[in-house]
């Protein structure tokens, strides 16, 4: 079954967002190539270009297709956000294929890529990837139970024991260590195997559905219902989504490529959150032209997700930035999850350097979930 046009159902993108990321030897294989690669057709010789104020061209790997997930490049590059920054071009390459972000920049055909779930980054830097999480779209995981006011609504964790649970087969691993973490297991529920509809949860055959926030609740709000949002962030899996990525290598002797990208990013993204209306409209009729997206639904999406986007660090420290406390709660959780990372999988100079050069960018944004 295809995604909904209207809302691009993710039917097979958690699972492709699970497996992708914890792949074994396929990210084992890409971290050699990326150690021995000295430049791919995305890349550029970044002294030369720093110097002369030119970064050519680079590809940017998206986690997902080109909806309106993605509104923040598409206004740095409608509104010339990434050319003013120094780029010839940033070519935004389309996700939800076979081959995950995070091995389109390990092996070297994406400079900079965007991980939807940033268990997936830890999953590959423990198996050996070189790469760092420099900075995230979302401060507050989309992860989420949802269950419906007018059946069994279930506001907190401890309402899911006894509970007929919808899981995929693939985040029964994350939602286990949720429950672990919490003093509970997985005897505690009884577990519904769903795919990726939320049909089960409207028939009554699971109380509850794991589900992303910006997609399902929308889908179920449109069909009558009233969605209840148990985010996993709030029990102890407080994961970044749309985690930034580049290679060590990257990050060492690209720095000033890295810097002007970020600073375009947050131009596109400050953009985004303040023009709802115009971020759907980009996604229908430009960027994503092809995925007969619904207008009304795209804005019903980038207004939630903007609600993950931003909470009060942002709003003190700028967009796409992690505060030192989100990162050891983000560590953690991945260290709960079975992978071996530690803080320095997250580099944060980089942004830091940006906004302490360019302080006008911290600017007033409508929405927060600084709870």
């Amino acid at each position: 079954m295809n995604p909904s046009p209207a809302l691009s159902r993710p039917f097979d993108r958690r699972q492709f967002l699970r497996f992708a990321g914890i792949g074994g030897a396929a990210i084992g294989g890409a971290a050699v190539l990326a150690a021995c690669s000295t430049g791919s057709p995305t890349s550029v010789a970044s002294t030369a270009a720093a110097a002369a104020g030119s970064f050519g061209t680079i590809g940017l790997a998206l986690s997902w297709i080109k909806n309106v997930e993605f509104a923040g490049e598409y206004f740095a590059t409608d509104k010339g956000y990434f050319t003013s920054a120094g780029f010839d071009e940033v070519t935004l390459l389309a996700g939800g294929g076979q081959t995950s972000p995070v091995e389109t920049v390990v092996s070297g055909q994406a400079l900079v890529g965007l991980v939807a779930d940033g268990s997936q980054v830890g999953a590959s830097v423990s198996q050996g990837a070189p790469i760092k999480i420099i900075g995230a779209h979302l401060v507050k995981s989309a992860s989420c139970l949802l269950s419906l006011e007018e059946k069994t609504p279930i506001k907190t964790l401890a309402e899911v024991k006894g509970k007929k649970i919808g899981l995929q087969a693939s985040v029964i691993p994350e939602f286990q260590a949720l429950l672990e973490l919490n003093g509970m297991t997985i005897d505690d529920i009884e577990v519904v195997t769903v795919q990726y509809d939320i049909a089960p949860l409207i028939s009554g055959a699971c109380d509850a559905f794991c589900s992303f926030a910006t997609n399902e609740p929308l889908i179920a709000e449109e069909d009558g219902y009233t969605p209840v949002i148990m985010y996993f962030a709030d029990y102890g899996l407080p994961l970044v989504g749309d985690a930034i990525i580049a290679t060590e290598d990257t990050i060492n002797s690209k720095r000033d490529l890295l810097k002007a990208f970020l600073k375009a990013e947050s131009q596109g993204w400050a953009d985004a959150i303040n023009n709802p209306t115009q971020s759907a409209t980009y996604a229908v009729t430009k960027f994503g032209a092809d995925q007969d997206l619904n207008q009304d639904q795209q804005v019903a999406e980038i207004k939630a997700q903007s609600l993950l986007m931003v909470d009060a660090d942002v709003l003190k420290n700028g967009l796409l930035t992690i505060s030192d406390d989100l990162i050891a709660g983000n560590v953690k959780a991945m260290v709960a999850l079975g992978y071996t990372v530690t803080a320095d999988m997250f580099d944060l100079s980089l942004l830091k350097e940006v906004y302490s050069e360019n302080p006008d960018l911290i600017v007033s944004l409508p929405v927060s979930t600084a709870s």
